[in-house]
C-alpha cells in the first residue's frame, strides 16, 4: 500500500503520462492536419484513449509489467497515433484505399482486440494470488551452466559455418540488401530455408551471449567456469555485433536483441529503472525509428526529417492499419478462413506434403491489394480476423492478455532470483511482440519456436521461492539469522561467494 506520498508522487505520474500520450500527442499530430472527421476517425479517438491510457498505467505501475509494455506500445503508436494521421486525412503508405464502411470496421477491429486484451489480463490479474501450475514452474527453471556453455559452443560453430554462406563478415556491414541478395546468390535453397538458416545463425548467437552474462554461480568449480565466461564473453559479443547489427538485420530484431540484453539486468528490475527504460524506448521509437532504415538499401537517400503526421501516412513501416483494412476488404470477397490457423502451428510442415497448407497471411493480402511485391505485414488483429470473425480475435487477445499478465506477475515474484528463465526470457518475448503482433504468424512462427525453444533446453528444474511480503520482512529484521544458504548470484557481481 503505498504511503500518503506516495500516492501523491504515483498519481501525478499517471496525470502527466495521460496527459502527454492522450492529449498532447493527438494534438499535435491533428493540429498540423487538415481533419475530415467521420465514424471512423471518431473510433480512433477511442483507441487512441484506450491505448494511450493503458501504456500510461504501465509506465506508472509499483510493477514491473514489461510484457504489457510492449503489447500498449505497439497499440499506442502502430494502431493508434499513426491510423489518427491516416483517417483525420485519408492517406496511407500503401496505394490500396477503402471506402469508409471498411475503415469503420478495420478501426472496430483494432478496438475490439484491445477489449478482448484488457479483459484478459483483468481477470488474470484477479487470480494473481492463486499459484500457476504451469507457468510459474517453468519460469522458475534455471540455467545450467554446462548447457550454457556448450550452446556457446554451437553458437561459434553455427558462425564458422554460415557465415561464409552469407556472404562474409563484410557482408552483414554493408546493407540488408547486400546481405539478401548475397544469401540468395550463395545458397540454392528456397527462400524459407534461407531465412531459416539466417535465423539458427542470429538467435542461438543472442541466447549464449544473454545466457552467459546471467548464468548463476554453482558452489565448485566456479572459478573455472567464470575465467572461461571472461573468455567467452568478447567473442561472443563481437559475434552479434556481426550477426544481430541494425544494417543487416531488421530493426524490429535488432531492437529485440539490443533491448533483452539491456532489460535482462537485475537493475533493470526495479520499477524505478524500469519506467526510465521505457520512457527512453518511448522517445526512441517515435523520434529515432522512422529514419533508422537508413542501412536498408545499397543506395542510400538522404535523410528528410518531417513531421510525426507525415511519417505515418507515407512511410510504409506504418502500413499495419492499412493492412487490416485490406484483410476486411479481402474477408467481405472471399469470406472467413478457419482452416489458415492451421497454418502457424503446423509451420514446420512443408507444402510438398501439404499441398493445401495455408498461404502467409501477408502475401495473401498483397494479392488481393493488387502489389507487386508481397513482403508486407499482417497484424495479429486482421490475421485472426480472418479466421472466424469477431469471436477469433476476441478468444486470441483474451488469451494473450491473460497470459500477458500472468507472466509479468511471476517474473514479479521471481525477480530476486538470478539465473532464472523469468529473468532473461520474458524481456526478450516482450519486445519479440511487437514482430509478433505486426505479423505475419506464417513468417515469425518459425523464429519464435527457435526463440522460445533454446532458453528451455539450457535449464534445468528450479524451486520456485516467492519473495516475502512487507509483513514478513519486518518480522525477519528484528529475529535471530537464517541459516538458510545464501542465495546464487549472477556471475561478476559483487558481494561474497556462496
Amino acid at each position: 500500500m503505498y504511503v500518503h506520498g506516495g500516492r501523491i508522487r504515483g498519481l501525478a505520474a499517471v496525470c502527466s503520462w495521460t496527459v502527454l500520450l492522450v492529449v498532447l500527442l493527438p494534438t499535435l499530430i491533428l493540429h498540423s492536419l487538415d481533419a475530415r472527421f467521420g465514424g471512423a476517425l471518431a473510433l480512433q479517438c477511442v483507441i487512441v484513449v484506450h491505448s494511450g491510457g493503458a501504456l500510461a498505467r504501465v509506465l506508472t505501475d509499483v510493477k514491473v509489467r514489461i510484457v504489457a509494455f510492449g503489447f500498449w506500445l505497439f497499440s499506442y503508436v502502430w494502431l493508434g497515433l499513426a491510423p489518427l494521421a491516416m483517417l483525420a486525412t485519408d492517406t496511407y503508405p500503401r496505394g490500396f484505399i477503402v471506402d469508409d464502411k471498411t475503415a469503420f470496421a478495420a478501426t472496430a477491429v483494432v478496438e475490439t482486440g484491445l477489449l478482448a486484451y484488457s479483459l484478459g489480463a483483468a481477470l488474470s490479474g484477479s487470480r494473481a494470488h492463486r499459484d500457476s501450475t504451469v507457468l510459474e514452474p517453468l519460469l522458475a527453471r534455471r540455467m545450467a551452466p554446462v548447457r550454457v556453455l556448450l550452446l556457446c559452443g554451437l553458437a561459434l560453430l553455427l558462425a564458422a559455418a554460415l557465415i561464409p554462406g552469407q556472404g562474409g563478415v563484410a557482408t552483414f556491414f554493408a546493407s540488408r540488401q547486400a546481405a539478401n541478395e548475397a544469401a540468395s546468390t550463395a545458397a540454392q535453397a528456397d527462400s524459407a530455408t534461407r531465412a531459416m538458416a539466417a535465423w539458427c545463425l542470429s538467435v542461438p548467437a543472442f541466447w549464449a551471449l544473454v545466457a552467459l552474462a546471467h548464468v548463476p554461480r554453482i558452489k565448485d568449480g566456479d572459478r573455472t567456469l567464470r575465467g572461461v565466461r571472461w573468455i567467452l564473453l568478447p567473442v561472443l559479443l563481437v559475434l552479434n555485433a556481426i550477426v544481430n547489427n541494425p544494417i543487416s538485420q531488421p530493426r524490429f530484431w535488432a531492437g529485440t536483441v539490443l533491448l533483452t540484453v539491456v532489460f535482462a539486468f537485475p537493475a533493470m528490475r526495479r520499477p524505478r529503472a524500469f519506467r526510465v527504460g521505457a520512457a527512453a524506448i518511448m522517445v526512441t521509437v517515435l523520434v529515432v525509428f522512422p529514419y533508422s532504415d537508413y542501412f536498408r538499401y545499397d543506395k542510400r537517400e538522404p535523410v528528410h526529417v518531417v513531421s510525426l503526421a507525415e511519417q505515418f501516412t507515407t512511410n510504409g513501416d506504418y502500413d499495419a492499419y492499412q493492412q487490416i483494412q485490406t484483410g476486411i476488404s479481402y474477408v467481405h470477397e472471399n469470406g472467413f478462413t478457419p482452416t489458415a490457423a492451421l497454418g502457424p502451428p503446423l509451420f514446420f510442415v512443408p507444402r510438398s506434403v501439404w499441398p493445401g497448407k495455408p498461404a502467409d497471411a501477408g502475401i495473401l493480402l498483397a494479392g488481393h491489394a493488387g502489389y507487386t511485391f508481397d513482403n508486407l505485414s499482417a497484424p495479429l488483429w486482421v490475421e485472426s480476423y480472418m479466421w472466424a470473425g469477431i469471436p477469433s480475435l476476441a478468444i486470441v487477445f483474451g488469451l494473450i492478455g491473460a497470459v500477458g499478465r500472468r507472466v509479468d506477475d511471476i517474473r514479479n515474484r521471481l525477480r530476486g532470483q538470478p539465473g532464472t528463465l523469468a529473468a532473461v526470457l520474458v524481456p526478450g518475448f516482450a519486445f519479440y511482440q511487437l514482430i509478433l503482433l505486426r505479423g505475419s504468424l506464417m513468417a515469425i512462427v518459425g523464429p519464435l519456436a527457435l526463440l522460445l525453444a533454446i532458453p528451455l533446453v539450457i535449464t534445468t528444474k528450479g524451486r520456485p521461492r516467492r519473495t516475502a511480503g512487507p509483513a514478513v520482512r519486518r518480522a525477519a529484521a528484528g529475529s535471530a539469522p537464517t541459516t538458510e544458504p545464501i542465495e546464487a548470484r549472477p556471475l561478476g557481481t559483487g558481494g561474497p561467494r556462496p
